[in-house]
């Protein structure tokens, strides 16, 4: 049996090499060092390409740079070129006209709104809180607590915001 090489000749085998599983007992010796021949053969050939790929990179990055391409500015097209084709697939499409769909959708609109109202609520609540504590330590710097009465005194002041003698 014969199959085809990487550089175009044909490379006898017995049939047992084609098989699945078989042992490299079971190989003839001819068949063996042709085996390891196309090896050879065919790690030269990846490596040469290899060679061969490393020079195109690096001609392709002088001509970029001669071109006053810098790699940040391939990058960033490289992303923006990326990002269109995620805009345009099909799973972002299909996922953008749901969402779509579920934000114009009646029980959407009236949770958002219900949350809103809510946090808005909420944040009023929170200020009168605030206003209330403010004052109330406000009273208290202004009115000092003796430890036989434990008793605010509000005869003796000791700032002008409470509008008591100073």
């Amino acid at each position: 049996m014969s199959r085809q090489g990487f550089g175009g000749a044909s490379v006898h085998f017995s049939p047992s090499i084609l098989g699945n599983g078989s042992s490299p007992t079971d190989l003839t010796e001819e068949d063996l060092d042709a085996l390891r021949f196309e090896l050879t053969k065919t790690e030269d050939e990846i490596q040469a390409l290899r060679q061969v790929l490393l020079a195109k990179e690096q001609y392709a990055a002088d001509i970029r740079r001669q071109l006053g391409m810098s790699p940040l500015g391939n990058i960033k097209q490289s992303i923006s070129k990326g990002w269109q084709e995620v805009q345009t697939s099909a799973p972002y499409l299909t996922a953008s006209a749901t969402l779509d769909d579920i934000s114009h959708s009646s029980v959407y609109v009236r949770t958002r709104d219900s949350l809103s109202h809510a946090g808005q609520v909420t944040s009023a609540a929170m200020s009168s809180v605030g206003v209330v504590i403010t004052r109330r330590l406000a009273q208290m710097s202004c009115n000092p607590i003796t430890v036989e009465h434990l008793a605010i005194s509000s005869s003796s002041c000791c700032c002008n915001p409470c509008g008591n003698r100073s």
